[in-house]
């Protein structure tokens, strides 16, 4: 993902003082699940999720410019029509750091658009072109299977419930569900020191070469204006034993989003998944969205110990279906809703 970490030296003074208590959940922040009430909202179907997820992971790597891709792509346009929901496509063209030209569309799903108050849902679709930290397989493609599948196999069941119920167990709010494409190509210096990045002199400007998608998006709002009340960013959220804990920059800009979603894991048994626990901040798509004045968090499965950030898949060829763990996608499809039907 686009899962270059902060400037190195502020990530180093951040774990040095949060070293000594990341592995304690603070207090002060845990849920009496007996007292608490849990909100009410439409079950998470965690076979349907995992359906999607393979699907998509079927048309082989989402890399942009390829066959793959195209074809993913409109599977996931038509199966949100097919949902009912209204779409949009923002299809655009960026640079690479490696000079290639992507083409790329950011897909904008809309429940009940009608609504005043809303709530965004971000995930990615596309899939990273190189294996990098693979030892065995360092140019493959991946299958992306968690990181980005999971995360778009998730809005589709949440889509699909919606779609199902009727009037009068249907949210307060209406959901957009925002797939930003071509995240995942970006230069990470730990593994393409050999590379060199074209985009350097951008970054140095405050850009990335991650996230390209949703820094489009950020410039060219669609829906024009918008303003939701808050966003979750979905991100590699369906492998076996993932750990989401409260990142850095989700804490700065939106403190009570990530408590009501924190919370709510708790109080509804996945509190395995959600850790009290802070952690340094990550460059992901949130970093853009926050900065296009949505108050967004990020569910992102990372170590919650050490110094390595990701797990073992993390841009290596097992991030593929064998990782994919059914309740994972429950923990978090669940907990996204509940979170929403809470208001």
């Amino acid at each position: 993902m686009s899962k270059s970490s902060w400037l190195a030296p502020a990530l180093a003074l951040l774990l040095l003082a949060t070293g000594c208590n990341r592995d304690k959940p603070a207090t002060t922040d845990t849920v009496d699940t007996e007292e608490a009430k849990v909100p009410a909202a439409p079950g998470f179907n965690a076979d349907s999720a995992y359906a999607y997820t393979a699907k998509q992971v079927a048309f082989g790597p989402r890399v942009p410019n390829s066959k793959a891709h195209i074809a993913t792509g409109d599977w996931i346009v038509q199966k949100f029509k097919t949902l009912g929901l209204t779409v949009k496509e923002q299809p655009f063209e960026a640079m690479a750091f490696d000079g290639k030209m992507l083409r790329s569309r950011n897909i904008i799903a809309q429940f009940q658009p009608e609504a005043a108050r809303r709530v965004a849902v971000f995930t990615h679709w596309d899939t990273r072109p190189f294996a990098d930290k693979d030892d065995q397989h360092k140019n493959a493609p991946l299958d992306g299977a968690s990181d980005g599948a999971s995360g778009v196999g998730i809005a589709l069941e949440m889509a699909r419930v919606l779609a199902a119920q009727p009037d009068s167990s249907k949210p307060s709010v209406g959901i957009d569900f925002i797939l930003f494409d071509s995240e995942d190509y970006g230069y990470d210096s730990s593994t393409q020191g050999e590379l060199k990045n074209q985009l350097q002199a951008q970054e140095e400007q405050g850009k990335s070469s991650w996230c390209l998608g949703s820094q489009y998006w950020a410039q060219h709002l669609l829906p024009a204006n918008y303003k939701p009340e808050y966003g979750i960013l979905l991100d590699m959220v369906g492998a076996k034993n993932a750990k989401f804990s409260r990142e850095q920059l989700s804490v700065e800009k939106a403190r009570d989003v990530v408590d009501k979603t924190w919370n709510t894991a708790a109080q509804i048994g996945y509190s395995d998944y959600f850790l009290f626990q802070d952690s340094p901040g990550i460059t992901d798509d949130h970093v853009f969205t926050n900065q296009a004045g949505v108050r967004t968090i990020d569910i992102i499965d990372h170590l919650p110990v050490g110094d390595e950030y990701f797990p073992a898949y993390h841009h290596t060829t097992q991030d593929n279906m064998s990782i994919i763990d059914k309740r994972t996608l429950k923990a978090v499809g669940q907990t996204v809703l509940q979170t929403i039907y809470a208001g």
